[in-house]
Formats: C-alpha cells, sequence, structure tokens
C-alpha cells in the first residue's frame, strides 16, 4: 500500500473522535499535498506552504472540476478501475481514478452497515435504468457489490419491467421481509404513475437525479408524492458522487449523516477559501479520508447547510454548475 507510515489505511476506518479524524487528515494532507500533482500546482498558486497548514481548518479545497480536466492521483499506480460521472451529451465526464477499489470497498460496505445494518438478511432492489445503461458508475459498483451479499433469492435490478417489481413487492410485503428499494428519482417517480403501494415497512432510497427525463422538483414535493406512492412514511437518500469514495445517507426530511471518515464543512460563496460557521448557507466542502489515493479534500459545487450534531442539508447548486447525477435536489 503505498501511502505515508504514519498513519495506514486501516486508520481511517477506525476513527472514534474529532481528534482522530484531524489527525488522519492532516497527515493525508501532508501526502496529497506532496504526491497529488494536480493537489500540489493548486496550492502553490494560492501561495500556501503546506508544511505550515497545523490544522484541519486551513486545509485547501481542491475545486471538483478539476476531475473533469485532469488526472487527480497521489498515487504512482495503474488504476484498477476508473469512475466515470453521468452527463447530457456534449458535457464532459468527471474520471475518477482509483488504484486501490478496495478502499471504496470497505468504505461503502461499513457505511452501509453502519446506517442499515448488515446487508446479508435484507431483500436489495434496484430500479437505476439510466446508471446500468451506461459503464463507469461507481452506483452501481457499490450496488452490485451489495447484491452479491445480499443472500435473498429475490434481490435484483429492474430496468423498466415495472410490473414484476410491483409483484415482488407485494410478495415482500406479505411475507414481512425487510427491503430496500434503491432507484433513481425519475424511474421511482414513473413506477409509482402506474402503481400504488401501501409498505411502511419498506425503505425507499432514492439516488437523485431526473438525468434529463422529467424537470427537477422540489425535495418536499418529490418526496410526498413518494411518500404517497409506497405508502411509507420517509423517503431516505444517498448523497454520493463520482469523485468521491465515501457516501452519506439520510433517513428523512433530506438530512444527511456522514460516516466517521467523512466529514461536510462550508465555504463563503463569495470567498471560497473562508469558511462559515453552521446554520449559514455556503458552498459545500468534503473531507472523504477513503479518497487517500486521489485527493480527499474536493470542494463539490453544491449548496448546503450544516446542523450542530454534523447532520447537513443539500439545498441547490451553484447557477454555472453542470447539472450532475449526485443527489442534487434544488430547493
Amino acid at each position: 500500500m503505498y501511502f505515508c507510515k504514519v498513519n495506514p489505511i486501516q486508520q481511517i476506518f477506525s476513527i472514534n473522535n474529532d481528534s482522530e479524524f484531524d489527525e488522519t487528515a492532516l497527515a493525508i494532507f501532508k501526502h496529497q499535498a506532496e504526491h497529488c500533482a494536480v493537489y500540489a500546482s493548486y496550492i502553490r498558486h494560492l501561495n500556501i506552504i503546506p508544511a505550515h497548514i497545523s490544522s484541519v481548518l486551513d486545509i485547501p479545497y481542491l475545486p471538483i472540476s478539476f476531475f473533469k480536466t485532469h488526472e487527480v492521483l497521489s498515487n504512482p499506480k495503474i488504476p484498477e478501475i476508473i469512475f466515470s460521472s453521468s452527463g447530457t451529451t456534449g458535457m464532459v465526464q468527471s474520471r475518477h481514478m482509483v488504484t486501490d477499489v478496495s478502499i471504496y470497498e470497505d468504505s461503502f460496505n461499513k457505511a452501509f452497515e453502519l446506517f442499515y445494518g448488515k446487508i446479508e438478511d435484507t431483500c436489495l432492489l434496484a430500479l437505476l435504468p439510466s446508471y446500468l445503461e451506461r459503464d463507469g458508475s461507481s452506483l452501481i459498483y457499490m450496488v452490485d457489490a451489495l447484491l452479491k451479499q445480499s443472500k435473498h433469492p429475490d434481490s435484483g435490478y429492474f430496468l423498466h419491467n415495472h410490473d414484476e417489481l410491483y409483484q415482488k413487492l407485494k410478495k415482500l410485503q406479505d411475507n414481512k421481509q425487510r427491503t430496500i428499494l434503491i432507484g433513481v428519482t425519475y424511474a421511482l417517480l414513473d413506477f409509482i404513475e402506474r402503481y400504488r403501494l401501501d409498505f411502511p415497512e419498506l425503505i425507499v432510497m432514492e439516488t437523485g437525479g431526473m438525468k434529463g427525463k422529467r424537470k427537477e422538483m422540489v425535495r418536499e414535493e418529490l418526496h410526498d408524492l413518494l411518500q404517497a406512492g409506497f405508502g411509507v412514511s420517509a423517503i431516505h437518500s444517498e448523497y454520493g458522487m463520482t469523485e468521491l469514495l465515501s457516501q452519506a445517507y439520510s433517513f428523512g426530511e433530506g438530512i444527511f449523516y456522514c460516516p466517521a471518515w467523512m466529514k461536510i464543512v462550508l465555504r463563503d460563496t463569495n470567498d471560497p477559501l473562508s469558511l462559515i460557521r453552521n446554520h449559514q448557507t455556503g458552498g459545500i466542502n468534503i473531507i472523504d479520508l477513503a479518497n487517500v489515493n486521489s485527493c480527499s479534500f474536493i470542494a463539490t459545487q453544491d449548496l448546503g447547510k450544516i446542523y450542530p450534531d454534523g447532520s447537513f442539508e443539500v439545498l441547490g447548486r451553484f447557477d454555472n454548475a453542470d447539472i450532475r447525477g449526485c443527489n442534487l435536489l434544488v430547493q
């Protein structure tokens, strides 16, 4: 494993408190400031000296757009897999070169178990047509792995076979089977236009994105429709993106929680190098320590708000930002 000796990979997934997070983040920053050429160049242009950074609050964040134009790597190994973002025709895609895919597997497996328990005895249904119909989706890689771990015979993907999905959901409800349905937003809406369920135990997890299939909707309107269509009291969500190896999850109301190795901070929309406090709206910066072999400090094009317990809400996008496939619902 190519990484600084101070913090082996295992330490990332054994973080228990803020001080351990900060210690690991600073060590990863020093490593990436030296070994990630794109990040090192960006830091130099900001006239920042990495050796002078002694607080996580002073770490600079790489604009996420660099994943569209550069190879963001802090590891000399040949990538084991390259994840690419979705986008409309003619849009430049982000590319995340992953030199050790086992780190991604550890990240999503540990986070999923943290928030939803072990997948083995859960029936996982995936309604992700737009992701299945292209290559390079990190979401499909994750769902593939979770489906293989699920021991339920009805777990699987669905494209446009909504009648089969409906019949399966009815059977699972009758059998009182713990079930998670993960779906791209427009496909979930397509499903409930034809079928209605009253399945209060079902976990419906939307991954965001209309993919140009429907007009964008505010979260409250969307979730009200999905709750009525599936007969559930809340809609869960997943917040992830091509450029990350970690995900945050929401159990409802659009409030997301991060695993211990991921943290959200906000930047001033008028001064992108300045951070702001809780309760204010700002640009979302993400520390993803699982991104140890690319860049762990990313300034996204999303707008959000952070709450005192560390949870956060996504409020929209910067006006000049590309529409992308991550979980983004304009408020």
